[in-house]
């Protein structure tokens, strides 16, 4: 079976060459979201967890459109501006996944694209 796009204007356009996300039968992998507000087209915030919301927000957004939720992710990467705000950044990741939690991994970065303070990637299979 070939991959298929995932798109959905319930979450940014991609801002180069990359899907928002491709689902390859019953797996979805979503591109990294920044906390773009798909209505403004702008950061939905200027703090560490207004961003990680709506960053997590876009994330479920392509997903719906591939017909799965949070609770279908298996793994995701958080990249973080500022290690300093893991603590921020987790309280409302926690807000968007029940246990058994996905597997995930956290990382400081140099810069991240329009100087987010966070971007979200994740894995997802449908059971």
């Amino acid at each position: 079976m070939a991959n298929k796009e995932i798109k959905t204007e319930q979450a940014p356009a991609a801002i180069g060459p990359y899907s928002q996300g491709i689902s390859a039968e019953n797996i979805a992998f979503v591109s990294g979201q920044l906390p773009i507000d798909p209505a403004t087209g702008e950061f939905a915030g200027n703090d560490i967890a207004s961003q990680t919301r709506q960053s997590l927000k876009n994330v479920q957004a392509i997903l719906a459109e591939n017909g799965m939720t949070m609770a279908d992710v298996t793994k995701t990467t958080v990249l973080l501006a500022d290690i300093a705000e893991f603590a921020e950044m987790n309280q409302v990741y926690a807000e968007f996944f029940a246990e058994p939690f996905p597997a995930r991994a956290a990382f400081e970065v140099a810069a991240l694209p329009k100087n987010a303070k966070v971007e979200i990637e994740a894995i997802a299979v449908k059971r």
